[in-house]
């Protein structure tokens, strides 16, 4: 079964009735959150943004008109169920294919059954493509033809970036809709409606605030997710005899709390720049707090100490170069002993970068230095630094008038290294914290014996 918004769907193609009701049985066993799915939009918790009168949205369902609707959010903000209360309120047939299972044979199969239903009785589609990111190129290249000649209304939901994930010509034809994560407040409507209503537990159980609140917290703005977490702590309660979910019920039903977190999505990446962006901020406390969410969410540890490595050169760089050395080390220990001990590992060396005197001037040589050399800044290598060693250079001037560093009492002699091109540039201006404060006074000293000349 594939899950979204407030709707549990089976994963091979399917057509349902409009509004996709559930039958007696099959109600009395389903699980909480989809026996409280909405019957109609105004039943829609959430997403005010989208269903306000005179919304793109609400003008193409009034309108009756063929949709192609990309809905891109988080888990359990009502994708699914946005899509099957569009065919309800539109009364068309009703169609789900999961991009987890279905192929382009799949796809193409429920495309002409949609065209064979228009020309035959004039019942129109609503083709939901859940997670519609895991279709490869070729599988979203199918459902071109039925969106292009309107045999089909597309209604497609995807958790990434459909910028990224979707083909430019399908995302070009569609209505991109963004949904939010669930506020607080739209959380606890939903229980307090799912604990009343004859549909859910019909006021069988209550709930303190204080369980209440828990619950709300833990869900991290995911509808389905709270409705299930409420349905174990009721089911813990009851067990037990008791009538009233208290926090300890609340707490057994749900043992930690679910991390808000996919690592082949947007959150993926919102989490690691935030760490990455915490430690260069040295806000130690915080990158600790990115650093707890990504090991919980299943992180790859070497991907993890991989950033730390760059981060070190790029945000600390001479300002403690013991700093590279400590996020190599991580690294190195992280491979040889793996989680769950490489979170002490990984810690340590957060707290350290975090706290480290803070340098970019390292990027910015480089990247000035490629800059000029890009901008076609090379020059010829000057002629006191060529290779001299081959039989005949000397002939060539090589090497002639070459001055022997470690012949000058001070170690540096003045001397042109760089071409004439870019002779007197530069690159490194160490900053003022760390070890870079010390190193500034050298390099000036070191630079004005190297241009006096």
């Amino acid at each position: 079964m594939s899950t979204d918004g407030l709707f549990d769907i089976p994963d091979t193609p399917v057509a349902v009735p409009s509004g996709g009701s559930l039958s007696g049985s099959q109600h009395a066993s389903a699980p909480l959150a989809v026996r409280m799915r909405p019957r109609s939009l105004d039943e829609l918790v959430g997403q005010e943004h989208l269903l306000a009168p005179g919304s793109p949205l609400r003008q193409m369902i009034d309108a009756n008109k063929p949709l192609t609707i990309l809905l891109w959010g988080p888990p359990g903000t009502g994708k699914t169920t946005i899509a099957s209360l569009l065919s309800a309120h539109t009364e068309r047939r009703f169609v789900e294919v999961s991009a987890v299972s279905a192929g382009v044979k799949e796809v193409r199969e429920v495309i002409a059954g949609a065209r064979r239903a228009l020309a035959n009785s004039g019942t129109e589609t609503v083709l939901f493509v859940d997670e519609v990111h895991r279709f490869s190129k070729s599988q979203q290249d199918a459902l071109l033809p039925g969106v292009e000649n309107r045999w089909v209304s597309l209604v497609a939901a995807t958790t990434e970036n459909p910028h990224f994930s979707v083909i430019s010509p399908l995302l070009s034809r569609s209505l991109l809709l963004t949904l939010e994560s669930l506020t607080d407040d739209d959380i606890s409507v939903l229980i307090d409606r799912a604990l009343t209503d004859e549909r859910g537990l019909a006021g069988s159980v209550t709930l303190t605030e204080e369980a209440k609140d828990h619950l709300v917290r833990l869900s991290g703005g995911d509808g389905r997710r709270a409705l299930t977490y409420l349905e174990a702590a009721a089911g813990a309660a009851t067990t037990q005899g008791k009538t009233v979910i208290d926090v300890d019920d609340a707490a057994l039903a749900v043992d930690k709390a679910a991390v808000r977190y996919d690592r082949q999505g947007d959150q993926h990446y919102d989490v690691i720049s935030a760490f990455i962006k915490s430690i260069r901020g040295s806000d130690v406390d915080a990158s600790l707090h990115y650093l707890a969410r990504m090991i919980e969410a299943g992180e790859d540890s070497r991907f993890i100490a991989r950033r730390l490595m760059i981060l070190a050169s790029e945000d600390i760089g001479m300002a403690d170069p013991s700093a590279l050395q400590t996020a190599v080390a991580a690294a190195e220990a992280v491979a040889m002993i793996g989680f769950p001990e490489a979170r002490i590992t990984l810690a340590q060396a957060v707290i350290a970068l975090a706290t480290a005197p803070k340098s970019n001037a390292v990027i910015v040589a480089i990247d000035a230095a490629l800059a000029d050399v890009r901008a076609g800044k090379v020059g010829t290598v000057p002629p006191a630094l060529r290779d001299a060693h081959y039989s005949g250079a000397k002939k060539l001037g090589h090497g002639h008038d070459y001055l022997y560093a470690h012949s000058d009492p001070r170690g540096v002699v003045g001397q042109q290294y760089a071409p004439d091109d870019v002779d007197g540039a530069i690159y490194y201006e160490p900053g003022e914290h760390g070890a870079e404060a010390a190193l500034a006074e050298r390099l000036a000293r070191i630079r004005a014996i190297l241009h006096d000349r």
